[in-house]
C-alpha cells in the first residue's frame, strides 16, 4: 500500500495519527516534565523571550515558561493533543492554538522556537518545508533551540536525522551556537538526542 493510500490514522503528517495515540494514551515521547537543558537555557536568559512551541503535545514546557512570565504560544494540529495540553496547563497563561505549523501565521515573529519531538515526528518528505518554515518565522537574531533526534532511523516516528542532514536544513539560514549531549532523555530517545541552539542569520 502506498503512503498516500494509507488511512489518515496511519500517516503521521495527518492529525488523526496523533489523535489516535493521544486518545489511546500511547505517548512514549511525552517526558511528563521539563527537560534539564531547556530549563537551564531558560534560567540563563536575561529577559523573557516570546516563544513558539510547534507540535507542543502535552505542553509541559509551555507551562514552565508561563510560570516564569514568558509569552508563549503552543501549537499542535491534533485536537486531542490540544485537549491534553489544556488539562496539563490548567489556568496557565499560554496561547494554545490548534493549527498547522506550516500555514499558521503568528501575530508577530517569535524570538524563540523551541524544538522538542516535532521534527522527528515529521516524515522526511516534510523536512525541507520545516527548515524553510522555521527560517521564515524567526527574524534575524531569533533562536531555534531544543532537542534533535540524531541517528539513522528511517522508520518512525520518531524519524532520526543525521548531523549532515540537519546541517543541510538549517545552515543556509542559521548558525549553530550550541551542541551538547543529553543525559536525561526518555527511553525512546536515549543516547540519540542532542541539545542544540541555532541563531537566525
Amino acid at each position: 500500500m502506498s503512503e498516500a493510500a494509507k488511512p489518515p490514522e496511519q500517516r503521521p503528517e495527518h492529525p488523526d495519527f496523533w489523535c489516535k495515540r493521544f486518545g489511546e494514551g500511547v505517548t512514549p515521547w511525552d517526558a511528563g516534565k521539563v527537560p534539564a537543558a531547556f530549563a537551564e537555557f531558560v534560567a540563563r536568559q536575561r529577559a523573557p523571550l516570546d516563544t513558539m512551541i510547534p507540535g507542543c503535545g502535552s505542553a509541559w514546557e509551555a507551562g514552565h515558561l508561563a510560570e516564569l512570565g514568558w509569552p508563549v504560544t503552543a501549537l499542535d494540529f491534533s485536537p486531542a493533543a490540544v485537549a491534553r495540553a489544556r488539562e496539563v496547563l490548567g489556568p496557565a497563561a499560554v496561547d494554545l492554538v490548534c493549527a498547522d505549523f506550516f500555514t499558521w501565521q503568528p501575530p508577530q515573529p517569535p524570538a524563540l522556537i523551541y524544538e522538542r519531538a516535532f521534527l522527528c515526528a515529521l516524515p522526511r518528505k516534510l523536512w525541507a518545508d520545516w527548515g524553510r518554515r522555521v527560517a521564515e518565522l524567526l527574524a534575524p537574531g531569533g533562536v531555534l533551540a531544543g532537542y534533535f533526534f540524531v541517528c539513522d532511523q528511517a522508520n518512525g516516528p520518531p524519524f532520526g536525522i543525521l548531523p549532515e542532514q540537519l546541517d543541510e536544513l538549517l545552515m543556509p539560514n542559521f548558525a549553530r551556537i550550541e551542541d551538547a549531549a543529553v543525559d536525561d532523555s526518555i527511553p525512546v530517545f536515549a543516547g540519540r538526542e542532542r541539545w542544540q541552539m541555532w541563531r537566525r542569520r
